[in-house]
């Protein structure tokens, strides 16, 4: 399983971003999957996830301010974050839990940066 982030960048507070995930080697439309983040010297934490039945569950730190989304005919998951603060600089990575029915390997893709500037 591969997982390719993209969209993070450089923004002003207020401004927005959508970031994106193409998965490759699993069958994407069947997984859920998600996004997490992790700011320097702080722990990784859940953004949104969304199952594969289109369920989807934010985490408190961007609840009311992103939106997650998936096209399982692109293999893509997106995640639409709004009204960013500086507070949500972080390396946001695109998460894809797999059940071996030995218990759930994740696979993480390399990240993207987001900074968002005051």
């Amino acid at each position: 399983v591969q997982l390719q982030a993209s969209g993070g960048g450089l923004v002003q507070a207020g401004g927005s971003l959508r970031l994106s995930c193409v998965a490759s080697g699993s069958t994407f439309s069947s997984d859920d999957i998600g996004w997490y983040r992790q700011a320097p010297g702080k722990q990784r934490e859940l953004v949104a996830a969304i199952s594969s039945g289109g369920e989807t569950k934010y985490g408190v730190s961007m609840r009311g301010r992103c939106t997650i989304s998936r096209d399982n005919a692109k293999n893509t998951v997106y995640l639409r974050m709004n009204s960013l603060k500086p507070e949500d600089t972080a390396v946001y990575y695109c998460n894809l839990p797999l059940d071996y029915g030995l218990g759930y390997i994740h696979y993480w893709g390399q990240g993207t940066l987001v900074t968002v500037s005051s």
